[in-house]
């Protein structure tokens, strides 16, 4: 506790020198409400936390450093402690030597070796990630039978968040599918009393927190958090729970932080709370508390305790000289951060994604049996079942996926019978499903197939799908791999109207770390879903509903094949216009294109829709022939995803076009129910040929 106290003291010091970029949420009065529930945690246990997660890491690490505790004589004097506060500084001084190098900062802090899972910026952000690194420990336990390969019962995760992110849906949500499933995962609420400034009893009814827990079938104990021995003992039996098996656990402790939301100022200077009330809190100092408590027990002198904290102070004030010098620039002796330790800028975006090493094969190679005719939804059940049953660590979620013959499409057919365990129907609960996966991935042991069964869904799951999944690997430097694969039905033309209708290929084209395919039969869906699962990055595959009922040829015997990374497909060769389409707008182009047969259209297949892997050398090569582009898509014009495409084509080949991109779309309203109104929102055969038209009267032709 003192080692955590003397940290932040330091970095609030530092923050005040104007040497913290961005802000520095200190949790000095805390500490013992995180190092009491973290010693009755092991070193393999994971632990995650929010913005003010500080104590919690370091918590984490130097438990996991020091197993059998610390030497009052000694305090942090040991290489791998020092080292590890050295990296915990720099990384939240935005230094390259951190452990996300810089990337993370404050708010950040992941170290997966000793079970930091990562602390997050979002309030609530990072409960249903800590939900599914809990599956994976309970599903451990259940394949080893009993402990997951551990002495002393399954893995548990410990997910900390204050009174702000008890309301949150997040949290809620994230709740009932742990009480649901039995998860080995605690709800730790750190209820400091003040979401910024706005007190806990102004926003909920109910402000004893514990009582939410009950509500959702899980067993919760309440415990004053400024009394670390009652924090160890409430933590120890909610860990005994998890670890026999008897599912989620909550713990409210009631801490409190002494300074205001962030920086080195009381929460009294804003005026949202009273001199008086720091003052009874401040008497409750748990580092006072325990320090008084080992004298009467005679464990403990002033001058050790004296010594204990000169020797700490000595110890971090050297790690920080050591990343500080004199400001050669400063006429009043300011520091500055030593210049050699920034990150380098030209490595600003790397870690967005892997750098994938497949080649892909033939949907032919190492078969010889010929070709069968498959409906395009079956062929995707086939490829789930065949990778499922080659990788134990792909599994399947989603909204009645374990159901109705396959799901709402029969896209998942067979699947729950031939793996029961690996199949999970979920509850309504978009945002903490999609969260879950994105913790499953991060431990490196599964890969997730998550079905979001409409697309519009992404938006109540927009947190976990963008802030948190496409982030995660570039946020930690590099720490997290997140093969995480969505498949998502998009369903313009099925009369399900403005909320279940959406194209999501331009959202996610403009968000940061997702891949994105596009498969338009069912051959190459079994070899681009075979390539997303080998992938270490989050990937998006679109599927449209007018293509669930189409047939193609695929191999007899062969579902192992993968196409590779960033190849489109050239459907029909031209020298008139490149056609750029995907999903169900491919044959459409097609079909246009037979009709201007004058034009001689050449129809691009993209299949990769993201911007690392888009097929720029096909589809370079087509214009540099054409001299003429059209965009086919879909969907309503506000989301386009050929607004993007056509941008990036005019910087990469503006010297090669003849005249303006031509761009198909459907309308700026989303489709209707009526279905005239629908027809109308979204582009068809005539709109393409409309196109086709405009294209050649730009080159003078009829």
């Amino acid at each position: 506790m003192h080692t955590i106290r003397i940290f932040e003291e330091i970095v609030l010091q530092l923050a005040a020198e104007g040497l913290v970029h961005g802000p520095a949420h200190s949790s000095i009065g805390q500490e013992g409400a995180a190092v009491g529930s973290v010693l009755a945690l092991r070193g393999a246990d994971g632990v995650n936390g929010t913005h003010r997660g500080h104590h919690q890491f370091l918590a984490k690490g130097l438990a996991y450093l020091s197993p059998n505790g610390m030497s009052i004589i000694d305090g942090i004097k040991n290489d791998q402690v020092t080292e590890f506060i050295r990296r915990t500084m720099s990384e939240i001084l935005g230094l390259k030597a951190g452990f996300s190098g810089g990337r993370g900062g404050s708010m950040h802090l992941q170290w997966l070796e000793a079970g930091a899972l990562g602390t997050n910026a979002i309030v609530g952000g990072g409960v249903p990630l800590a939900a599914g690194n809990a599956w994976a420990q309970r599903h451990d336990a259940e394949v080893h039978d009993d402990d997951g390969g551990q002495a002393g019962g399954m893995g548990v995760t410990v997910t900390y968040f204050g009174d702000g992110a008890s309301n949150i849906g997040s949290t809620l949500e994230t709740l009932n599918l742990a009480a649901a499933w039995r998860l080995p995962l605690c709800f730790y609420i750190e209820n400091n009393l003040y979401a910024v400034s706005t007190h806990v009893a102004d926003v909920t009814g109910e402000p004893r927190l514990a009582a939410r827990g009950p509500g959702f079938g899980i067993r919760s104990w309440r415990v004053d958090g400024m009394d670390p021995l009652a924090v160890y003992i409430a933590q120890k039996a909610a860990v005994d729970h998890m670890r026999a098996g008897k599912g989620a656990t909550l713990i409210e402790a009631e801490t409190y932080r002494y300074f205001h939301q962030n920086g080195p100022f009381p929460g009294s200077a804003f005026g949202y709370r009273t001199k008086e009330e720091e003052k009874q809190w401040r008497e409750r100092d748990p580092l006072a508390k325990l320090a008084a408590e080992m004298t009467r027990r005679g464990l403990l002198t002033d001058e050790q305790l004296n010594d204990l904290t000169a020797h700490i102070t000595e110890q971090i004030t050297r790690i920080v000289d050591e990343i500080t010098e004199k400001d050669p620039e400063s006429a009043k002796g300011a520091r500055r951060i030593r210049p050699i330790l920034w990150p380098d800028p030209a490595a600003v975006d790397t870690d967005i994604r892997s750098e994938p090493a497949l080649t892909g094969t033939a949907p032919d190679e190492h078969s010889g049996s010929g070709t069968v005719e498959r409906r395009f939804v079956d062929a995707i059940a086939d490829v789930l079942g065949r990778r499922m049953d080659m990788d134990p660590g792909v599994l399947v979620l989603g909204e009645d996926v374990h159901r109705l013959k396959g799901g709402t499409n029969g896209a998942t057919r067979g699947l729950k019978d031939a793996y029961p365990d690996r199949v999970l129907g979920t509850p309504i609960s978009e945002n903490a499903f999609a969260g879950l996966a994105g913790g499953l991935s991060m431990t490196g042991r599964y890969k997730p197939v998550v079905e979001f069964m409409y697309s519009d869904f992404l938006w109540v799951a927009a947190d976990q799908i963008f802030n948190q999944i496409g982030k995660a690997r570039h946020m930690f430097g590099g720490q997290s791999s997140m093969p995480v694969v969505l498949r998502s039905k998009v369903a313009m033309g099925a009369g399900y109207g403005s909320q279940h209708s959406m194209d999501p290929a331009g959202i996610f084209a403009n968000n940061p770390g997702w891949r994105i395919v596009a498969p338009s039969t069912p051959q190459d869906y079994i070899g681009l879903m075979n390539t997303a699962l080998e992938l270490q990055d989050p990937v998006l595959v679109l599927e449209h509903v007018d293509l669930y009922g189409t047939k193609g040829d695929i191999p007899a015997e062969n579902l192992d094949y993968q196409l590779p990374v960033g190849k489109a497909a050239v459907r029909r060769a031209g020298e008139g216009v490149t056609v750029l389409s995907y999903l169900n707008m491919v044959d459409v182009s097609l079909q246009a294109a037979e009709r201007r047969l004058d034009l001689d259209p050449e129809v691009i297949d993209l299949r990769w829709l993201d911007r690392a892997s888009l097929d720029w050398e096909t589809i370079g090569a087509s214009i540099q022939k054409t001299n003429n582009v059209l965009i086919v898509e879909q969907g309503a014009r506000g989301t386009s995803y050929g607004g993007w495409l056509s941008d990036e084509i005019q910087r990469r080949f503006f010297d090669y076009l003849d005249q303006p991109i031509q761009r198909v779309t459907g309308k700026e309203a989303a489709p209707s129910i009526s279905k005239v109104l629908e027809a109308a929102a979204n582009a068809d055969l005539n709109d393409v040929l409309a196109g086709f038209d405009e294209i050649a009267r730009n080159l003078g032709l009829s």
